[in-house]
């Protein structure tokens, strides 16, 4: 017998769906404008739903509750008096998790907010997004529209945005603050090459829009031709995540002009996701499309990207610039962030993306977005390579975001420095994928209780310490994460290796067997 729930049609042809949804959304402008007016009460309601629509091979159980629980930051929205916030997940959030960002609250009485809070979950872990769980009950739908005092005053936050969001906020009649699910091929691998090529970014060497083996394999003897000293190409499927779609292709001294020698070449190609076969790559290639380039050197490497974020008004704002940590197999998967970039390259990558500005604000993105680069260091100096575009929010987004609700700071580009309210500087080193199997021994209020007793908890007055975030996959997997804020960058990456010193130290203690207790007559 078959456990799938079907998920309601709303029964209007495409174009009909399509209009109301933009008019759904041209509401934005007025609540945007009211938001932003001096005189307005910040009065709202905001609908998180942090539903991913990813390849879920890797996202069960409590790691799929971890990612899901990432942007709880956004309680922190809850130090506005008037606001209200719901937010979704699959299966309930500990209580002690809610306490944790409530009492970060600076100025806010925790039992305040949490009155202004409301969480929603259908209690379903299976793997599928939580956009899906949520339109499969209708009477989760009615729950959350009768939790929203002014529709007009509301508006839904998803994490990425495709269909499924899209019908969401059809079902709650709010507009959502993100991209139209239209315009998803230009986040693809094959998407973004062609938009950077047209408004005139540089990018890496390559060919766009394969859709088979064969495709590839030509795409690499073209690329070979074209540059001859190419040592290392990138294979990447068009909608891999955080690395995960990617494989290198040794390319040094191979016969270009023998497809049968480049074939051999890519099937032994070096695959970043971890237990995949290469025939199960280029499957997933085949099915959704790829690209073939070339794996830029130069004398150094650094991989930062540029978070931007277009207004309903279409006014286009740089808000941070991140140097990514990357790790895996071969160096592509993301694993965290350092924040701000380094000052030698951060003005010219926010520069190089700016170019993609007006494109899409004519194309009608809305909400944050990011550029991914590789800029390589020469003798000439340092030269930037656009290689993807994410219109969604991503593991940049948390970290900058809960620095910025807990200090009032902005990010200054012209610096390429992040001030707080008071003017002072702030970094942070935070990470997505800290795991260690002694981990399992602790739990989320353990890990509050470490943090304090080291005084490494993020301390309000001074500004700086540990916050963390996905907790929830501590106790199966031994897995979570952390942004470590201080004053400088060698600060930052100082306190981050306390806090993970000081986690190995206590869960290496916990794994040793403790007396038993005396007994008593």
């Amino acid at each position: 017998m078959s456990l799938e729930l079907p998920t309601p049609a709303i029964g209007l042809s495409p174009e009909a769906l399509q209009t109301r949804f933009d008019a759904l959304q041209d509401r934005l402008i007025p609540l945007w404008r009211a938001i932003e007016s001096l005189d307005d009460d910040g009065a709202q309601t905001i609908v998180v739903v942090p539903s991913l629509t990813v390849d879920y091979s890797g996202l069960r159980g409590s790691v799929l509750q971890a990612y899901e629980e990432r942007f709880l930051f956004l309680l922190l929205l809850l130090r506005q008096p008037t606001a209200r916030l719901i937010y979704a997940t699959s299966q309930v959030i500990q209580p002690a998790l809610v306490d944790y960002y409530l009492g970060l609250l600076p100025g806010v009485v925790p039992s305040h907010a949490r009155q202004r809070l409301q969480l929603i979950s259908p209690q379903d872990g299976a793997p599928q997004p939580l956009s899906i769980k949520l339109l499969q009950r209708p009477h989760l739908i009615q729950r959350i529209r009768e939790l929203i005092i002014d529709p007009r005053r509301a508006h839904l936050v998803p994490f990425n945005t495709t269909r499924h969001e899209r019908d969401l906020a059809l079902r709650l009649g709010i507009p959502m603050f993100g991209a139209d699910p239209r315009l998803l091929s230009l986040g693809t691998k094959s998407g973004c090459r062609k938009l950077f090529r047209e408004v005139g970014m540089q990018l890496p060497a390559g060919f766009e829009d394969l859709t088979s083996e064969a495709d590839v394999v030509h795409a690499l003897q073209s690329l070979k031709r074209q540059v001859p000293e190419l040592r290392h190409a990138m294979v990447k499927q068009d909608d891999g995540v955080s690395g995960e779609g990617n494989a290198v292709v040794d390319m040094e001294n191979v016969d270009v002009d023998s497809a049968e020698a480049v074939r051999e070449r890519l099937m032994a190609m070096r695959l970043e996701a971890k237990n995949m076969a290469v025939s199960d790559f280029l499957a997933k290639l085949v099915d959704q499309g790829g690209v073939v380039e070339e794996r830029v050197r130069g004398e150094r490497i650094v991989s930062p990207s540029v978070q931007m974020r277009v207004t309903p008004l279409g006014e286009v704002e740089l808000l941070s610039t991140h140097d990514q940590l990357l790790g895996g197999a071969h160096g592509q998967t993301y694993e965290g962030c350092v924040f701000p970039a380094a000052g030698d390259y951060a003005p010219l990558i926010a520069a190089e993306a700016s170019k993609a500005d007006e494109r899409l604000v004519s194309e009608g993105v809305l909400g944050r977005y990011a550029i991914d680069f590789v800029c390589a260091e020469t003798q000439a100096g340092w030269a930037p390579y656009a290689i993807e575009l994410n219109l969604r929010k991503g593991g940049t987004t948390h970290p900058y975001l809960t620095l910025q609700f807990l200090t009032d700071g902005r990010y200054d580009p012209e610096r390429a420095e992040f001030l707080t309210a008071a003017g002072q500087p702030r970094h942070y080193v935070a990470t997505d994928a800290l795991s260690r199997t002694a981990y399992r021994t602790l739990t989320p209020e353990g890990l509050f209780d470490v943090a304090v007793r080291h005084r490494l908890h993020f301390d309000q007055t001074r500004q700086t310490g540990v916050v963390f975030h996905m907790m929830s996959a501590i106790g199966d997997h031994g897995r979570l994460g952390f942004t470590a804020v201080d004053t400088t960058r060698e600060g930052a990456h100082a306190l981050y290796d306390r806090m993970v010193a000081v986690l190995d130290e206590e869960a290496e203690a916990n794994l040793v067997s403790p007396p038993l207790p005396p007994l008593h007559d």
